[in-house]
């Protein structure tokens, strides 16, 4: 299956008595760099999970194209995810974790897909544990899984951790790649000075509460801040 948007409607989510998320509305299309901000406990990350179909609204609807979030295993396949918990097999090297992740794909005959993200990653000459991995070198090498596959869209949670400044170079470009191939990208990032001038535009979750940041004069963190004001 291919969508070439992604649409939220009225999408709340509750973890007990606690609203994490409420009636969030907005949609993105192929081709765009979504920046999802706000300050911890914002409920950026419940927004990508449900996103990934990992996690389902308690309320509202998520529609990918004309698909809805229920089409299951087909959807899935279509969706790369980087998470805050990285979950690399710390026993395997680089290319085993990333050869695992292409035959759950299905992917026939993997070694040369497998082998140009590692030298994506800059890991093509480790064969050691990924548990002996620094945190940048298992970020590098999840970005690498999540796009393994080619998905549509790509969800992204803080993903410049650990990265030193080629690395977030390198990622920035990526991103662009990834633009230019028509994939949605959303990107939950406290790291504005770094999404500035990648992302197409910028969205702000304040209390599980959805507000636009302008277009407008001024750095990301400068219309951030008006926003936080405002909303």
């Amino acid at each position: 299956m291919d969508f070439q948007s992604i649409t939220f409607a009225d999408v709340t989510r509750h973890f007990g008595r606690r609203r994490v998320l409420h009636k969030i509305n907005f949609e993105c299309h192929a081709g765009q760099i979504v920046a999802l901000v706000g300050a911890n406990g914002a409920g950026k990350s419940t927004l990508l999970g449900i996103a990934s179909t990992l996690l389902a609204p308690s309320s509202g609807t998520i529609h990918y194209g004309n698909s809805p979030s229920n089409a299951g295993a087909e959807l899935r396949a279509r969706i790369g995810v980087l998470g805050h918990d990285l979950f690399i097999y710390p026993e395997l090297s680089a290319f085993e974790n990333l050869a695992f992740s292409a035959r759950a794909y299905g992917m026939g005959n993997p070694d040369g897909v497998v082998r140009a993200a590692l030298e994506r990653a800059g890991l093509e000459d480790r064969d050691d544990p990924a548990g002996r991995f620094s945190r940048g070198m298992r970020q590098r090498l999840a970005l690498e899984r999540a796009l393994l596959h080619d998905p549509r869209l790509v969800l992204l949670d803080e993903p410049f951790t650990g990265l030193d400044d080629t690395a977030t170079a390198a990622l920035r470009g990526r991103l662009i790649d990834l633009r230019e191939k028509r994939c949605i990208v959303l990107v939950a990032t406290h790291d504005l000075e770094t999404i500035d001038g990648v992302a197409d535009r910028a969205v702000l979750l304040r209390g599980g509460r959805l507000a636009a940041i302008d277009d407008g004069p001024g750095s990301l963190r400068e219309r951030y801040r008006r926003a936080s004001r405002e909303s």
